[in-house]
């Protein structure tokens, strides 16, 4: 990989293939656990548990991205989320109860965790290695491509759950496989220097790199900022994005699988026109209020949401604020970037999932036993109130030039950046 084209091709194909795989359950996950056995409530005690797992080892993991190196760590992503799609059926099959479904959630979960800083890490240092700085465009263009896989593999998965729920499960761990041998032969380490990697250095390297994280991450007020915007954020959608499956369909009247599978794929597109907006006003538009705009519109569609007393229009609702949110996404995702030094890339980035993980862990046993009480509507309305503080985190910074703007060519790398503004 020797240029930017080379560079940005492959990380498109990476983002591409590996979230068609994964998003074959996304519209029909909810459906099948239900179908399984669990109880709603149950249900989202699972999905907290797949986020616990994410929470446990987004640092390990990272730390794992930032020594062996970030192919490496992807490897294991599709290693690790094959094993434990494969034990969901297993588990399915034989009607187990909630505490085996809670353990392989965790699996699921740590497989995640291996994928999320380690991706971004390679492609940003990349990127740099061939002179290309135009983070902006390259994760608006992966949010879109993200959105074509949902688009293809939520209708896919939602027309294989209508035959059998479970088939969308082993397609998955089937892509994965695939995808395995695919990123073996093509993904390596470049612009990013590995470190020798001994067992019984692992203490002193995770005390080391998650020490710097801490010093370019929560003690570096821009970073810090973008933190707490993935914290309220993604700590309500890790549960949002699973309520709208029985939600929708009790609005509808009918258990239609393959509906689910529709709207899945409609936010795919969504998705799609959301990263298209975040490409045309990247470089022209404040990052500080990009953010900020598309976040009062996120937590107004998600209050409707709630509101709405039939289908269509909660529909409606919900695709007008995830519009917003993938508006937002690559964005944040470029600000943050935009302030951290290379040597600890994957794991800041870990960092920075690992709070929206931990948003989740509590959110949704709350928001699920709170839907349970009150209704699912009444949890999106709180959801979206408790998400509207992240349009004054937003404009924080306002304060810091390196997370509002893109960097002007040739300007220095963000080493410094974590001491400089730790001071403020």
């Amino acid at each position: 990989m020797r240029t930017p084209k080379q560079v940005r091709r492959r990380y498109y194909l990476i983002v591409l293939l590996y979230n068609l795989s994964a998003s074959l359950i996304w519209g029909v996950n909810t459906l099948f656990l239900l179908n399984a056995g669990l109880d709603l409530f149950e249900t989202f005690v699972a999905n907290a548990f797949f986020t616990a797992g994410q929470v446990l080892f987004e640092i390990p993991t990272g730390v794992a991205a930032d020594t062996v190196g970030r192919r490496f760590s992807f490897l294991m992503s599709t290693v690790v989320l094959a094993l434990g799609t494969v034990a969901y059926v297993m588990l399915a099959e034989a009607g187990a109860g909630l505490v085996p479904f809670a353990v392989a959630s965790v699996v699921l979960g740590i497989g995640f965790t291996f994928y999320s800083g380690a991706v971004e890490a390679w492609v940003v240092d990349a990127l740099h290695s061939v002179g290309d700085d135009e983070t902006e465009t390259v994760f608006a263009r992966g949010g879109q491509l993200f959105g074509v896989s949902l688009l293809v593999g939520t209708v896919g998965g939602g027309l294989l759950g209508q035959l059998d729920l479970s088939y969308p499960y082993v397609v998955r761990a089937v892509l994965l496989a695939l995808l395995f041998g695919f990123a073996y032969w093509t993904m390596h380490d470049v612009g990013f220097q590995r470190r020798p990697f001994r067992w019984r250095d692992v203490p002193k390297e995770v005390r080391r790199i998650t020490g710097a994280s801490i010093e370019h991450g929560l003690r570096n007020p821009p970073v810090r900022l973008v933190m707490l915007m993935t914290l309220l954020h993604m700590g309500f959608l890790v549960w949002g994005w699973y309520a709208w499956q029985p939600y929708f369909l009790g609005l509808l009247g009918q258990d239609l699988v393959w509906v689910a599978g529709v709207i899945a794929a409609g936010l795919g597109l969504v998705m799609i026109i959301g990263g298209q907006v975040a490409a045309a006003i990247g470089t022209r538009v404040r990052r500080s209020t990009t953010i900020a705009v598309a976040a009062i519109v996120f937590s107004l569609g998600m209050v409707a949401t709630g509101l709405a007393g039939s289908f269509w229009p909660a529909v409606g609702a919900f695709f007008v604020g995830m519009t917003a949110f993938s508006v937002s996404e690559p964005i944040r995702q470029a600000a943050l970037h935009g302030c951290i030094p290379s040597e600890t890339r994957a794991t800041v980035v870990s960092f920075n999932g690992l709070m929206g993980s931990a948003g989740g862990v509590a959110s949704q046993p709350m928001l699920g036993a709170f839907g349970r009480s009150l209704g699912i509507g009444p949890a999106y309305v709180l959801g979206g109130i408790v998400t509207l503080p992240v349009a004054l985190l937003a404009l924080g910074l306002r304060r810091h030039p390196r997370a509002d703007r893109r960097p002007a060519p040739g300007e220095a790398a963000p080493a410094g950046e974590a001491t400089t503004d730790a001071g403020a």
